[in-house]
């Protein structure tokens, strides 16, 4: 039985950070093994924003490195930059004539950015959730990894894959596959550290809110230190009044490789004079082998070239496949 296709990209816009982490790459990594992987840097999705040309390049490869040093593996798992794919954007063209526009103007992302940037808004930040469910249906995923928060998208995807399959294909033969949502449970929101209510972004403008994977223990221990807290001694999961005591003993807990029980046990006398060495010498501890092998993946960057042209190739032969099959039910002229 031939494994289920899982699909997924990241921006590569800044350092990834333990929610980036914890959310999302640790259960890849846990769960390569179980499907075929399609792993992307979403460069692409990089410009719907203002950015700086001069090191989009830069955090392209950075991340891919980040991908390896977290322990994506290439036997398992097909690494790739979206830009190399040229079907990404010539799907997406195709899927614009056919999504409705009052689908994109109701996506809740695009309402808040739009507001942030006023008259500066792109048609990129409009489109590009059209641009997503390419990226997705491309590939014939079965299933795309997506946080709570995420899930307007994959519907988003859901829905124009149907469409297209209604007007184009039929019941017994479907031209795009319809993707499932895949939610993990452990780990699925980590907390800003400065606001435990609000989930831990790169797009904060504090640094001190989240703890990136490339920070040096110097730096861990300086936000560890000035993280909020509460003045109640004993340290409690699911308390809805002590929302940042929640989000630091889930960080230990994923952090150490404990459950959830030991952790309670081990913290529920503990002050925040004690616990805060605790947490910022294992989350030291836990981050230094992937600093460690991102520094030799950097300095020697042959093999991880190697992996993203491996990568590319692997995705272009389903990409391409999965766009031709498009551009013969659309009625194109075959090259």
């Amino acid at each position: 039985m031939s494994k289920q296709r899982v699909l997924s990209g990241v921006q590569p816009t800044g350092t990834p950070h333990l929610g980036n982490y914890l959310g999302a790459i640790a259960n890849w990594v846990d769960q390569q093994q179980q499907y075929e992987n399609f792993f992307f840097i979403a460069d692409l999705h990089a410009i719907t924003v203002p950015h700086d040309p001069k090191v989009l390049a830069a955090n392209t490869e950075s991340l891919a490195a980040l991908y390896l040093s977290c322990g994506l593996d290439s036997k398992h798992t097909h690494i790739f930059v979206q830009s190399h794919v040229k079907a990404h954007a010539e799907l997406a063209w195709l899927l614009n004539c056919l999504t409705p526009l009052n689908w994109l103007e109701r996506m809740i992302q695009f309402k808040e950015k739009a507001i942030k940037q006023g008259d500066n808004v792109s048609i990129g930040l409009l489109d590009y959730p059209v641009l997503q469910a390419a990226d997705i249906l491309l590939y014939q995923a079965d299933l795309v990894p997506v946080g709570e928060d995420q899930k307007q998208h994959l519907e988003l995807t859901r829905d124009i894959a149907a469409r297209v399959n209604f007007q184009y294909g039929s019941e017994d033969h479907p031209i795009l596959k319809v993707p499932e949502p895949l939610i993990q449970t452990s780990g699925a929101r980590v907390m800003s550290l400065t606001d435990g209510t609000r989930k831990m972004s790169k797009s904060d403008p504090s640094e001190l809110s989240r703890i990136n994977l490339l920070d040096s223990p110097d730096e861990i221990k300086k936000k560890i230190k000035k993280c909020k807290t509460d003045p109640v001694r004993g340290l409690t999961f699911d308390d809805p009044e002590r929302p940042e005591c929640h989000n630091l003993l889930t960080l230990y807990q994923l952090l150490s490789g404990q459950t959830k029980e030991t952790v309670a046990t081990e913290c529920a006398e503990m002050g925040w004079g004690q616990f805060k060495p605790l947490l910022t010498e294992t989350t030291i501890e836990a981050l230094r082998p992937i600093q460690e092998r991102y520094a030799d993946l950097t300095q020697d960057k042959s093999h991880l070239k190697t992996v993203l042209k491996q990568g590319q190739e692997q995705a272009e032969s389903v990409a391409d496949e999965t766009l031709r099959q498009v551009k013969d039910a659309l009625g194109y002229l075959p090259a």
